[in-house]
């Protein structure tokens, strides 16, 4: 088994060994290269258009449980593996850190994967995209700035004892709303990209 890999991770079942055999794209078996290309196309529309379509996420969440019916994985890891991503980024959501395309993707991702490996992607989607954001401050010179905006957030929230959204006021703004945004696809895309290959 190959390492970041959990036992009832979907790519290591006996049927998939068997459907896959001779038909491997660049070292993917089917499931791999399904959950990939739906990945690939959610985060080009994300960038392209700023939404995921619903229409892949519902694919991706059909693709995931008929995988796991045929694979014989044990179906009761999907709701977990969905609860878990629903439950830690919903409250992101709420306050406007998240978009609502960021969690179902990651609701269809939990489709295909156990709980231990949705821990590893998610953990690791953040990290990767720390890295992007603070590369687009850097590229865009306004570390200042978004900080100080962070700490103002921070003042008011604080104030007013109630959440508030981030970084609504900034989308009546759209060139500052997209100087100040990361297409959170991107750094998905990339986590499940490295949980694939071992390397966390």
């Amino acid at each position: 088994m190959a390492q970041g890999t959990s036992p009832d991770y979907f790519i290591e079942s006996k049927y998939d060994k068997v459907t896959t055999q001779g038909g491997d794209f660049i070292g993917l078996n089917n499931w791999q290269s399904i959950l990939l290309l739906l990945l690939f196309l959610s985060a080009f529309s994300d960038l392209k258009t700023d939404r995921i379509p619903n229409g892949f996420i519902l694919l991706g969440i059909a693709t995931g449980i008929l995988c796991g019916i045929l694979s014989g994985r044990n179906l009761s890891a999907v709701p977990a593996s969905v609860l878990l991503a629903f439950l830690l980024l919903y409250p992101l959501y709420k306050i406007g850190v998240l978009g609502a395309g960021d969690v179902k993707l990651f609701v269809m991702i939990g489709c295909f994967y156990a709980v231990k490996d949705m821990a590893y992607i998610l953990a690791g989607a953040f990290v990767i995209g720390a890295v992007f954001s603070a590369c687009k401050l850097v590229a865009e010179q306004n570390a200042g700035e978004r900080f100080r905006y962070f700490f103002i957030y921070l003042r008011e929230v604080k104030g007013s004892g109630h959440l508030k959204l981030y970084g609504e006021e900034q989308k009546q703004d759209y060139h500052t709303y997209c100087k100040s945004k990361i297409h959170f696809a991107v750094p998905v895309l990339f986590s499940v990209v490295c949980r694939m290959g071992g390397l966390f």
